[in-house]
């Protein structure tokens, strides 16, 4: 049988001594070692030199466009949604719509908030309850409606004042009671109650309030440059 292979052994001490004595003027002339190192370190110190020179600008660049790609990813994503949903949209905002105009319907124009104190009065009145107070308010004007508050004062029983709200709450168009407060009827021995309450009626501007409400805002807009 053939004896293994004996592993050469390395001589550092001898290694150490061809970095002895080199003349920079004769690089050929040096031990393989000291070129094979200086080597080395050239390689190495390009590589650092490319890495600061120019890749690391390279990179940052890749890593911006990297991260533009994925920006616009994105957004073709949550565009894509929107186009695929585009019709759902379309009608949800139909709904809407509807809806709204449904509600409109429920505000009385100018000329028949008179006709629906009427019908307020009337409710009251059909209840048995007597009318002490009945006393329309100055108008307050939001975006695209006006609410008109009326003061009411009213005599009857509890369960009158009940069903009277039940009459105002079936009411075809929107009127609200608000500030509701009851008491014993100071006046009478009778066992009557009285209510007090702000009735609060609601109706749209026109066409010609709402350009003047438009026109007026703009005016005090460019009073305030």
């Amino acid at each position: 049988m053939k004896a293994p292979p004996t592993v050469k052994k390395i001589d550092f001490g001898a290694v150490l001594r061809d970095f002895q004595d080199l003349n920079p003027n004769d690089v050929g002339a040096w031990p393989v070692a000291p070129r094979v190192t200086v080597l080395i370190v050239l390689f190495f110190g390009i590589l650092a030199t490319g890495w600061y020179a120019v890749w690391s600008d390279q990179l940052e660049s890749l890593n911006t466009k990297e991260q533009e790609e994925q920006k616009l990813k994105d957004e073709y994503v949550s565009k894509k949604s929107q186009v695929i949903n585009l019709p759902l949209y379309v009608e949800q905002l139909n709904e809407i719509d509807r809806s709204f105009g449904a509600l409109l319907k429920q505000l009385p124009n100018k000329a028949e908030v008179e006709s629906l104190l009427v019908e307020v009065n009337q409710s009251g009145m059909g209840r048995g309850l007597q009318f002490d107070l009945f006393k329309p308010g100055q108008e307050v004007v939001q975006d695209f409606y006006a609410e008109l508050p009326v003061s009411v004062r009213l005599t009857g029983n509890y369960h009158d004042f009940g069903a009277f709200a039940g009459d105002i709450g079936r009411l075809s168009r929107i009127v609200t009671l608000n500030n509701l407060s009851i008491s014993a009827n100071q006046q009478a021995k009778d066992g009557t109650l009285v209510l007090e309450a702000v009735t609060k009626t609601f109706r749209y501007l026109d066409e010609e309030e709402m350009a003047a409400k438009k026109k007026a805002a703009q005016a005090a807009k460019g009073g305030k440059k």
